[in-house]
């Protein structure tokens, strides 16, 4: 699968990125969108729940209000509790975009779940995490970049980027180029096959910009106050000169033993 992405990405584009994400991933969003789209365009809560047996009637009606309060799905009756649901119109042009991250996670999540949507599901869990896309992205840039550079970069504290980056390890995204303490770390061929997956995750967040997401819309606001955050200023500051994530020249990166990278990633129990 190519590397390659011809759309640009910023800081502030990461940030919009893992919003998408994190509002794709909460577990088992994946798994209803599909049901509803298959067996809809209605599905009363019952119904839902009908085609997932492992799950009981009560948690399917607790995750599909959930879902509607983040604008993944709408039900017309309000205050009735029969009524159905069916897919916003954003979700239901998602497709492209769970083919990709199914594609992304088959080609390359060792012991990848079999069921496609289970695939999309583990796809998002790795990568909706608090500045994952954003370490992506300087990656890319910069080839490696040693621990205290990422930190500053992502305007975080050490400890913080060090945990990032240790689950990102484990989520085999990244590796350690060495063994001595400070080696700089460089993206495994599972981050630098992430390009697709970005490209349809912004192509489709293009598409519907002006029906966002609530947790979107929210950032566009905290973007445009007059008070914003100092994480969100820095993420200003760092995307006044937007770079395209995998569409410049590639940085050389150091060839590394893959015994070294095997032995670089950290174990993390789910």
């Amino acid at each position: 699968m190519s590397s390659q992405l011809t759309t640009p990405m910023s800081a502030a584009d990461a940030q919009r990125a893992e919003s998408v994400l994190r509002w794709l991933a909460p577990k088992w969003t994946t798994h209803i969108v599909h049901a509803i789209a298959k067996y809809g365009p209605e599905m009363r809560v019952a119904d839902v729940a009908q085609q997932f047996p492992a799950l009981s009637q009560q948690y399917v009606g607790k995750r599909l209000a959930a879902m509607s309060t983040a604008g993944l799905v709408m039900r017309d009756g309000e205050f009735d509790r029969t009524a159905p649901y069916r897919l916003s119109a954003s979700v239901r042009t998602l497709g492209r975009l769970y083919r990709t991250l199914a594609q992304w996670s088959g080609d390359h999540i060792e012991r990848t779940p079999q069921g496609r949507y289970d695939r999309i599901e583990e796809a998002l869990h790795r990568l909706q995490l608090a500045d994952t896309t954003e370490t992506i992205r300087l990656l890319s840039e910069h080839g490696s970049l040693r621990l205290a550079h990422l930190a500053e970069r992502l305007d975080a504290p050490a400890q913080f980027a060090a945990t990032r980056l240790s689950r990102m390890q484990a989520d085999g995204l990244v590796a350690r180029t060495g063994y001595q303490h400070g080696a700089p770390y460089i993206l495994t061929d599972a981050g630098r096959g992430l390009g697709p997956v970005y490209a349809a995750l912004q192509q489709w967040d293009h598409r519907h910009t002006t029906a966002a997401p609530p947790a979107l819309r929210a950032a566009d606001q905290a973007l445009g106050a007059s008070a914003q955050s100092a994480r969100t200023a820095a993420a200003l500051r760092r995307s006044a000169a937007p770079s395209a994530l995998f569409s410049h020249a590639p940085v050389p990166q150091p060839r590394v033993p893959a015994a070294a990278t095997a032995a670089s990633r950290p174990f993390l129990g789910r």
